[in-house]
């Protein structure tokens, strides 16, 4: 890092909000320290530091809550660590609208409060909550079991204002629903991981708040009979919030005894949610339906948190966690077979899936030997892409991440990908080599 740098981007943040040296270890990204971490206050100081950062050809990670740092390639080097934590404010909120516009370093779960109090929610509920902020949330499209209704990120995001590598300010779409003229540019940025500009504020749609929010979670002695409940669901007149499918693994971690597990959300007016409930037994009674509870209040929050939480890093299942996409009637006899290839070398696998899209989590345990930890995720790998579908390691160590590669191999839209990062960040400086295909 050039030696006047430092000084240059203490005159634009404030001195306060430069750390560099030994400050800058609660920021390393896989074992790898940045030279300097800034935390600008505002979108033209986000660009102020983009510009030094392009002249001085330093690389940049952006960084919101820190929840999703360990997703993607390991980097070559770690220049610039761009927090966005002092950017949390509610910009605008329409209620009569349902819109909301925030800055990116706003946490999930002040949004939830504040939007709670009048009554309306962003429907989204990916992990941690408590750090997760908004610009992290739509950089990698996080999301949670509540996909299965109200959709991902891309589907509620109205509008983003992004700075891009030059320090150029964007924005894209607008400040209301019906929002349809010309081409949808900030799908771009949704998912790019911060490799295409700094997301730095979003306009969002918003849902009044259900009146009944519960959770059903069911039993079922073997995760087949798991799978053919759930395609019963989906086959069926109830529109559940959630629809998780859990193996004994993963029963187990959530307090729930073993077998296997669908876990439905069910949101609503109370006599429609009461309707549900007693239509869930009657449907799923002659599959193989064992015991089932109904939770509400914290007792549902615990539990979703739980699930949540399983595979993250410095948990007990927590040696490595891989997503894979298949089609959702594939999910349960996949998630039977990944268990057995996790057994066979050696290792604990917990695995649940949103059933109604396909989306599985596979996570390792007892991972102390790396090659059976490796030797399971290629296993798991081959598995996936002979079913048609795709895997990406969302964690593992590094050490593992040496042998495994984070991505599959793709495929011809690669050379698309590199042109538009090309145009885009044609120095390269915006988290590079950390995508698909080393972008």
């Amino acid at each position: 890092m050039p030696s006047l740098l430092p000084d240059k981007l203490r005159t634009v943040v404030g001195a306060p909000h430069v750390l560099t040296g030994v400050e800058c270890s609660p920021y390393a990204i896989e074992g790898r320290a940045p030279e300097a971490v800034v935390f600008p206050g505002t979108k033209e100081e986000v660009a102020a530091v983009l510009q030094l950062a392009a002249e001085a050809a330093l690389p940049v990670t952006p960084w919101g809550g820190g929840t999703k740092m360990a997703m993607g390639s390991p980097p070559s080097r770690v220049g610039l660590v761009l927090g966005l934590g002092r950017m949390n404010r509610i910009l605008e909120h329409e209620p009569g609208d349902l819109t909301v516009t925030v800055e990116a370093g706003l946490t999930l779960e002040a949004l939830q409060s504040a939007l709670g109090a009048r009554g309306q929610w962003l429907s989204l509920d990916p992990a941690a909550p408590e750090r997760a902020t908004l610009g992290g949330i739509l950089a990698s499209n996080a999301s949670g079991p509540r996909r299965h209704l109200y959709g991902t990120a891309r589907d509620l995001v109205i509008g983003l204002t992004v700075v891009m590598a030059d320090g150029s300010v964007v924005r894209g779409g607008g400040k209301v629903v019906k929002n349809v003229a010309g081409y949808d540019l900030p799908k771009l940025y949704i998912g790019s991981c911060g490799t295409l500009g700094v997301l730095v504020e979003t306009t969002l749609k918003l849902r009044p708040r259900p009146d009944v929010d519960r959770l059903v979670v069911t039993h079922f002695n073997r995760l087949k009979d798991a799978g053919l409940a759930a395609r019963a669901v989906l086959s069926s007149d109830l529109i559940p919030s959630a629809l998780e499918l859990a193996d004994g693994e993963a029963l187990r971690a959530l307090g729930h005894g073993g077998g296997a597990g669908l876990l439905i959300g069910l949101d609503g007016i109370a006599e429609q949610v009461d309707w549900a409930i007693a239509e869930l037994t009657r449907l799923l009674a002659p599959l193989g339906l064992g015991e089932s509870t109904v939770l509400d209040g914290e007792a549902r929050d615990r539990a979703w948190r739980d699930l949540a939480r399983l595979g993250r890093p410095g948990t007990e299942h927590g040696s490595a966690v891989m997503k894979w996409a298949v089609l959702p009637a594939q999910a349960a006899d996949l998630m039977d077979a990944g268990a057995a290839a996790a057994q066979r070398n050696g290792l604990g696998a917990a695995l649940t899936a949103h059933a109604g899209v396909g989306i599985v989590t596979a996570i390792l345990s007892g991972g102390l030997d790396t090659n059976a930890v490796v030797a399971t995720l290629t296993e798991w790998r081959a598995l996936v892409g002979g079913a048609g579908g795709q895997a990406m390691v969302e964690w593992a160590p590094l050490a593992v991440k040496e042998r495994v590669a984070v991505w599959d191999t793709p495929g011809p839209t690669l050379r698309v990908m590199r042109r538009i990062k090309e145009r885009l960040d044609p120095r390269s400086i915006l988290n590079p080599g950390r995508f698909v295909g080393g972008i």
